[in-house]
């Protein structure tokens, strides 16, 4: 799948540096429903409606979309950790009493409207359904992981569940499907017979067994997930921004295809990285035996 450049409103991204007090009740007036923040080079997105379990609703949705084009424009961002607010849930799914839109209808809540109206894909987008990230992407389980929270977090590259998280795709309780990318990739992602028992059972997993079949990639004490993500985020913001950037776009671009036909697409971005100042700093520092200064170019 290649990646999608679409048009960045960075007016509508909220940057708000707030965040909500673990365990803490809002109402949907209280908070945006997606905190965007930035540390350094890192942004840290925050789903932020812990009193519906961070489930998914239109409104955050769109500000997904939004933080995706942002976190792709800017050069100086160079890593995104996604959590959920609270330490019950990282994401309950969407939300089946989507009450966004109740009581006054906002001026906020018109041009969310509006947005869906105008690209009805942005949805798939915010989903990370229909788009990829092109900075890598480090997820913070920290409580319940289900549905389409489970979904995008198959989307993400390296995932930190803290000891009390549960994974699960169990939209067949429901009569549903869990159809925004599970059906595609988690079959890719850990054993064929796991992924089944989840899609078709509903089975829901915990931390260690996560760990186990690969869906995760660390576990962490419960509230150490953040501190992980960070810790993790620190190495990947010292390497080369272009080998990073370009390492997560091979993966993606060439997906399970053949090595006959994958190879070619690997070399058209590994060439100009081996071609680039930072290559070439990154060696003389070697020999130096120092840091290297990147500078993206």
């Amino acid at each position: 799948m290649r990646f999608h450049a679409l048009r960045l409103e960075k007016s509508n991204v909220n940057r708000s540096s707030d965040t909500c007090t673990k365990g803490e009740d809002m109402t949907e007036n209280d908070a945006q429903s997606l905190l965007v923040e930035r540390e350094g080079p890192v942004l840290i997105l925050t789903m932020n409606r812990p009193h519906r379990r961070n489930a998914l609703v239109p409104d955050m949705l769109v500000r997904f979309a939004d933080a995706w084009d942002l976190a792709d424009s800017d050069d100086s961002i160079r890593c995104v950790i996604l959590t959920g607010a609270g330490d019950v849930a990282y994401c309950a799914g969407g939300d089946l009493n989507d009450g966004w839109m109740s009581g006054e209808v906002t001026e906020e809540a018109k041009r969310i409207q509006e947005r869906l109206k105008e690209d009805p894909g942005v949805v798939g987008k915010g989903l990370l359904l229909t788009h990829w990230c092109t900075k890598p992407i480090i997820a913070v389980v920290n409580g319940q992981c289900m549905g389409g929270g489970c979904e995008m977090l198959q989307a993400t590259d390296i995932r930190i569940a803290e000891e009390h998280a549960t994974f699960g795709v169990p939209e067949v309780k429901r009569g549903l499907i869990a159809g925004a990318g599970s059906t595609m990739r988690l079959k890719r992602q850990i054993p064929y017979a796991v992924a089944m028992d989840m899609l078709i059972t509903g089975r829901v997993l915990d931390a260690e067994e996560a760990l186990r079949w690969g869906l995760v990639s660390h576990i962490a004490p419960s509230g150490t997930g953040m501190a992980k993500a960070r810790e993790i985020a620190d190495v990947i913001c010292a390497n080369g921004p272009l080998a990073v950037k370009a390492a997560k776009a091979s993966v993606i671009a060439t997906g399970w295809l053949p090595e006959s036909e994958a190879q070619p697409i690997e070399i058209g971005f590994v060439s100009p990285v081996m071609r680039s100042e930072d290559a070439k700093e990154g060696m003389k520092a070697f020999s130096e035996k120092r840091t290297p200064n990147f500078q993206g170019k």
